[in-house]
């Protein structure tokens, strides 16, 4: 574990960043609730483990069934598909589009339809308007899966650049979407250059979860799905937070959750930023003082956080907001997966992924380590939350990972849709 205390952190300084607010965060929830059937998925007590790590209390979100595609990137990139679509049909047609003229899903989320059924479509004009539009993206997996998802419901065209080392169940999981894949060669940030260029080339909707100078609106409108999390995690607690532990690959996560529970709170807790060893691109534009990018070290079994580069609109927030930042190994993410899938006694199991563990794996590692601890102020009055940001996305990895059979797995994932979560 690599720990740096901020040397940036400025509470004092910090500026709210409107569009990912509080009150953002209830209309981002409106919104998709005028689309999907949007339950809130479950927050879980890990009470076993606060007591072993000598903490009041750890609650984790599970996000592993939202909106049916098992990662919350479907609160990011299908949300921004629907702003995008919106905007441009208010243009065309000349007057306000509403949520309730786009199609509704058959499943009530973005899962695709079973035999039998079918989307109810929305308003000709639209759907028009619709299927003029093409959304490029690049992905490790979940973003692009949101984003294909999004546009097959609203019968736009997707086209989403992976790099070489997604797997295979991952391009698949996008491609069933009716999305054109394109495998480029290198890492997610090449993937990214690439998506860019060919979106410009060819008069594109560029719909990237990342940001740089002179591209932060729409990266700010999948940001803002996600604050809908916060909506829902502010009426779950049973009382404040005082730390929370967010992974990040360029941050737009990390930096959208934070700003909101700054928002709605009137004591902001502590947040601790935690990334791969092999990609934190955080930690070190940290302690260089400015956003960089890093070289790739390599792959890391937290794929979805595989960035060498951070988003320019989540440095800009985190910057001053993080109390510290962290880096772990792919040892210590495995190993959190293990805590959630083989709790005691009778607590509830939770399928997460390698990269959906990260922040959990995070605040292990600072119990164990007593200057980090003491760094953060973690004692016997901590309250902390940990997001678990997707499911078993690839269930052969999750299963040699935490040691059961795929077949346990898929029952523990058919159990947690059944359930509604």
């Amino acid at each position: 574990m690599d720990y740096l205390a901020n040397p940036h952190y400025a509470p004092q300084s910090v500026r709210i960043h409107p569009a990912l607010g509080a009150a953002a965060a209830r209309d981002a929830s409106e919104l998709l609730a005028q689309c999907f059937a949007h339950p809130p998925t479950r927050l879980v007590s890990l009470g076993e483990t606060a007591a072993r790590c000598g903490l009041a209390a750890v609650h984790f979100k599970d996000e592993g069934a939202r909106l049916g595609l098992r990662s919350f990137k479907s609160l990011g990139g299908a949300y921004a598909v629907i702003r995008l679509v919106l905007q441009e049909a208010s243009r065309q047609l000349g007057r306000p589009v509403s949520p309730g003229e786009l199609p509704r899903p058959a499943t009530g989320s973005l899962a695709l339809p079973g035999p039998g059924q079918q989307d109810t479509p929305g308003d000709p004009a639209v759907a028009r308007i619709a299927a003029q539009m093409h959304f490029a993206c690049a992905t490790d997996g979940n973003h692009g899966q949101s984003v294909a998802a999004g546009a097959r419901l609203v019968g736009a065209r997707a086209v989403i650049f992976v790099h070489a080392t997604v797997s295979q169940e991952r391009i698949d999981a996008i491609a069933r979407f009716g999305a054109e894949m394109r495998v480029v060669p290198g890492s997610y940030d090449d993937a990214v250059a690439e998506s860019a260029r060919q979106a410009q080339l060819h008069g594109w909707t560029l719909l990237s979860d990342t940001s740089w100078p002179g591209y932060t609106e729409v990266p700010t409108w999948v940001m803002q799905g996600y604050t809908a999390m916060v909506h829902e995690i502010l009426q779950q607690l049973p009382a404040p937070p005082t730390h929370v532990f967010l992974h990040a690959g360029v941050g737009g996560f990390a930096a959208a959750v934070a700003n909101a529970l700054h928002d709605g709170l009137q004591q902001a807790p502590r947040v601790v930023v935690v990334e791969p060893e092999r990609a934190a691109c955080l930690l070190a534009s940290a302690r260089a003082g400015q956003r960089v990018r890093i070289p790739d070290d390599g792959p890391t079994i937290m794929a979805m956080l595989e960035c060498c580069e951070p988003s320019l609109l989540a440095w800009d927030i985190l910057r001053p907001m993080a109390s510290g930042f962290m880096a772990v190994t792919d040892a210590d993410a495995i190993a959190a997966m293990r805590v959630l899938a083989h709790p005691v006694a009778d607590a509830e199991v939770v399928v997460a992924g390698e990269s959906g563990s990260a922040g959990l794996a995070g605040l292990l590692q600072a119990c164990g380590d007593p200057a980090v601890r003491a760094a953060l102020g973690l004692d016997g009055s901590s309250r902390v939350l940990c997001i678990g940001t997707e499911s078993a996305t690839d269930r052969g990895r999750y299963a040699a990972a935490v040691g059961v059979d795929t077949s346990v797995v898929e029952a523990r994932v058919r159990a947690a849709a059944a359930a509604g979560r």
